[in-house]
């Protein structure tokens, strides 16, 4: 068991950081999964409506370093690209 008062507080910070990302991470997954939802529902308007949040929760993630910038990037074009592919059948 750490003993000094330092020590004490950074397991405390770090583990509300911890549960803070989980957060931020989990309703990132969420909205993602919306759009995912909406898309395979084939609902175009569902769709466009939770995408533009979807995205700035990757935005958001990807600014606090909770994903890598590239992960970010990776997972706003395939959203988008299964947004546009439901807007092609349209």
């Amino acid at each position: 068991m750490v003993k000094s008062a330092a020590a004490k507080k950074r397991i405390r910070l770090n583990e509300e950081r911890r549960l803070a990302n989980k957060a931020k991470k989990s309703a990132m997954k969420t909205s993602i999964k919306r759009v995912l939802e909406a898309v395979e529902r084939g609902s175009l308007e569902d769709a466009r409506k939770a995408l533009p949040l979807a995205v700035k929760k990757i935005d958001k993630a990807a600014k606090t370093n909770i994903i890598h910038a590239n992960t970010a990037a990776r997972r706003k074009s395939r959203i988008a690209k299964a947004v546009a592919g439901l807007e092609k059948q349209a």
